[in-house]
């Protein structure tokens, strides 16, 4: 789960992280209204996108008067947001965020995310802050340092201190740097964070670290002992298809190809779509249906994938242990008398009640074209959707 960037400072203050002072706003009258309450004669007017890039798409201006606070706040909210991130699709926006300005001596980076090959927590540090991360490590990786923490003593304190000299960082502001990467860690976890990001980390010419920018993630599968952060999601922010295949507790997540999948079990929803890719065309997204599905289930999967208008054919494969093949047959043919199906339709079932299943289709008088397995299933799809597998 993504929160928005005054959100994540909001956090990071929860927990005593320098942030510059500042407050959300929903349209342009309210944001002027809160520079107004900032006062200073500088200010940052920034979109709120679940997105990085805003700056140079335009998202982020730096105001020097109030009349210019208005203008940017004018030209920000509404406006269609298109940056890396984004996709050429682009968001909408429909929040701001209104900041003091801040005196920047540096810019750095710190980000902290888990190494799965290590099974640890890294934290990652850079003086090229202010860029993408990304770019930074295809660039010059050599500038990116990374030390790894337990889970249970935290960071070696040495190592810290080595990563602040690293930094270029002395005094009071390497004590604060080290303090703040030590609290970052106590919050990816008390929080079950998968991501946190501070880019850029900014030493004040009077040599104080602060958070100009943030990004938090969370892990969706834990969020049910984080109501706090559940209530911060924002719907505006999510593709209304996700939306509609959680309510339905399904797994889904819309792709750029043209062959619809549906499938029980993630590891199976990708190996559909790997051998979709190896005979030459793309799936068009992932849809996991579980273990336990419905007939109901299996109908709404169905619905939710003819949604998508760039589809020209659409595979199901289903390996039945716990899920019953006859069951996703039924929903199948529910589903194809409901939408009127205009696409070429491939399954394959195998497992549980899998003669079962393959007879109802059978019997249905539907025109579903029948696979023996999986790569039968791939070349069939392939074809059916115009290519050459």
């Amino acid at each position: 789960m993504n929160i928005h960037e005054y959100q994540a400072k909001a956090l990071l203050a929860e927990y005593k992280i320098p942030v510059p002072a500042g407050f959300a706003s929903m349209n342009a009258d309210e944001c002027l209204e809160n520079a107004k309450k900032l006062g200073g004669n500088i200010w940052v007017v920034k979109a709120q996108i679940h997105a990085g890039g805003r700056g140079k798409a335009g998202g982020v201006k730096v105001a020097t008067s109030l009349e210019e606070v208005e203008q940017y706040a004018n030209s920000i909210h509404g406006m269609n947001l298109v940056s890396k991130q984004t996709g050429p699709e682009g968001r909408i926006v429909k929040r701001l965020l209104v900041e003091e300005g801040v005196d920047i001596g540096r810019e750095l980076y710190a980000g902290m995310l888990i190494d799965r090959s290590r099974q640890q927590v890294a934290l990652l540090a850079s003086t090229e802050g202010g860029t993408e991360i990304e770019q930074v490590a295809a660039v010059a990786p050599e500038k990116i340092l990374t030390t790894y923490a337990d889970i249970v003593t935290g960071f070696d304190q040495q190592e810290l201190a080595a990563v602040a000299d690293k930094l270029g960082l002395s005094g009071q502001t390497k004590l604060q740097a080290i303090e703040l990467f030590n609290t970052l860690l106590k919050l990816f976890i008390e929080k079950d964070a998968s991501l946190v990001e501070i880019n850029p980390l900014v030493v004040t010419n009077s040599g104080d670290i602060m958070a100009l920018d943030a990004k938090l993630n969370f892990d969706d599968n834990a969020l049910y002992r984080h109501p706090e952060i559940s209530e911060l999601n924002d719907p505006d922010e999510q593709d209304p298809d996700e939306i509609e295949a959680a309510e339905h507790d399904l797994s889904y997540i819309p792709l750029d190809g043209n062959i619809a999948c549906m499938v029980n079990g993630a590891g199976l929803a990708m190996a559909t779509m790997d051998i979709i890719k190896l005979y030459g065309s793309e799936p068009a997204n992932f849809l996991d249906v579980g273990g336990g599905a419905s007939v109901e289930k299996v109908t709404n999967a169905f619905r939710l994938m003819m949604k998508n208008p760039h589809i020209k054919a659409i595979l199901v494969n289903i390996f039945g242990g716990i899920m019953r093949c006859d069951i996703i047959a039924e929903g199948l043919i529910a589903a194809i008398r409901d939408t009127h199906l205009g696409v070429p339709l491939v399954v394959r079932l195998e497992g549980t009640n899998a003669e079962q299943g393959k007879q109802l289709l059978a019997e249905s008088g539907l025109s579903i074209i029948a696979a023996n397995d999986m790569a039968d299933a791939a070349k069939k799809a392939v074809i059916a959707a115009g290519g050459q597998a």
